[in-house]
């Protein structure tokens, strides 16, 4: 029971699921990750986005797949996170009925 407790431990810090925006670069995605915040003077829900490098050691995940991702050592000048697992991937449907990619 040890052991799994240090599997988990070992990830580390935080964690965030978002969506694969980019896969052109090797061993790299880009992870647009988006929250729902109040704003500040108007207190009207308001989305942020902020998009993190992170590294995809066997190239699991494919642009619109909903990932997790968490923190780790520096990689590269940009990379501080890497893929822990593909959340969800839209099916060949989801992708022709959103009209963004045409067979």
């Amino acid at each position: 029971m040890g052991e799994q407790v240090q599997s988990s431990d070992r990830s580390g810090g935080q964690q965030k699921v978002g969506t694969v925006v980019s896969t052109s670069m090797a061993k790299t995605i880009v992870v647009e990750v988006k929250r729902r915040v109040a704003h500040p003077l108007y207190r009207r829900i308001v989305t942020r986005k902020s998009k993190f490098y992170a590294h995809d050691e066997k190239s699991l995940a494919e642009i619109g797949d909903s990932v997790r991702i968490v923190e780790c050592r520096p990689l590269s000048k940009l990379k501080r996170w890497r893929l822990v697992d593909v959340v969800w991937k839209p099916t060949r449907a989801d992708v022709i009925s959103d009209g963004s990619e045409k067979g």
